[in-house]
């Protein structure tokens, strides 16, 4: 298996990979990868992206703006847990 991104502008068209296209050998690396990049990749005028394995859309597209157009990390990002009382056990 392969998996590789599509890189997209915010109408949904296909655009060429910045720097060529990049396969990983499993979905963790891709998504690993997309998690180092996308703000490089927002700054080289990609607005989505969508994952695929070996050609199919696994999901997305998956933007990289933030809700009110700002940058922001995109869906699946590790985020710290809110503070307060301490989860049930």
């Amino acid at each position: 298996m392969v998996w590789t991104w599509q890189f997209e502008k915010a109408d949904g068209s296909t655009v060429a990979a910045p720097n060529g296209t990049e396969e990983f050998p499993t979905q963790g690396d891709a998504e690993s990868w997309i998690g180092e990049t996308w703000k490089e990749l927002l700054d080289g005028g990609i607005d989505q992206v969508v994952l695929l394995e070996d050609g199919d859309k696994v999901y997305g597209p998956m933007n990289l703006h933030g809700e009110t157009g700002e940058t922001a990390e995109p869906a699946g990002a590790e985020t710290a847990e809110p503070a307060g009382e301490p989860a049930a056990e």
